[in-house]
């Protein structure tokens, strides 16, 4: 059975979808998730990128776009009450979630869940004070209901977490969120689940050699920064 790192950042509304998507879009095919916080705003660094908030064109654009997709696949997507956001606390609240020893950084469905949900139903504050504490408060239940008791957000080893993630991620090549990582090979946004259930399923094309083809187009002209 495959391991499939979900590489996820809850401030993308695309990895919202694609987690909401998931049990559908991969119905029938064996397989297990890891569910791995990372920080997208050190992926765009890392690579010099804005993100789609930070062209005013392109953020207009997402916007849209993820409404209608939402509406497509009657989904809730609810935008949260500012966008972006820091994305901080609820990235730690989940590493803080991932730091027994059989979580290996990542997050299970449930709590996966709840972080995505937090933003991206009811159109709240994402960073709301009293919102955090009880969504806080809910997931140390959870986990110390489960036998792993959630140590401080604010810890060393939490932050540490999140950074090891990022940089795993990194290590990968990922430069985007939602990114699917199975067999060394990544599969990024939420419109890239049929491709990777096409992987999964076996299928020829990603022997033909035609996967590493791809990388082998040259470059014409490199644009002066």
């Amino acid at each position: 059975m495959k391991t499939i790192t979900f590489f996820y950042d809850v401030i993308s509304p695309y990895a919202h979808l694609a987690f909401e998507a998931w049990p559908q879009a991969m119905m029938g095919v064996g397989h297990r998730v890891r569910h791995v916080p990372v920080l997208f705003a050190g992926l765009l660094a890392h690579h010099g990128q804005l993100g789609p908030a930070e062209i005013a064109p392109k953020r207009d654009w997402t916007y849209r776009q993820v409404a209608w997709l939402a509406h497509r696949a009657s989904v809730r997507l609810d935008m949260p009450a500012s966008h972006p956001f820091n994305p901080l606390p609820l990235l730690r609240l989940g590493a803080a979630c991932a730091q027994h020893p059989a979580a290996q950084g990542g997050t299970s469905r449930f709590v996966t869940e709840a972080l995505f949900h937090h933003v991206w139903h009811g159109g709240g504050d994402p960073n709301d004070p009293q919102r955090l504490a009880a969504l806080s408060q809910r997931l140390a239940d959870h986990m110390a209901e489960c036998g792993h008791p959630m140590p401080a957000t604010d810890s060393p080893e939490v932050k540490q977490q999140l950074r090891a993630n990022t940089e795993a991620a990194l290590a990968l090549g990922v430069f985007g969120v939602p990114t699917f990582e199975v067999d060394g090979r990544l599969f990024w946004g939420q419109d890239a689940l049929p491709m990777l259930r096409a992987c999964l399923e076996g299928d020829a094309w990603f022997d033909s050699g035609a996967w590493e083809a791809a990388t082998q187009v040259g470059s014409g002209v490199a644009r002066v920064r």
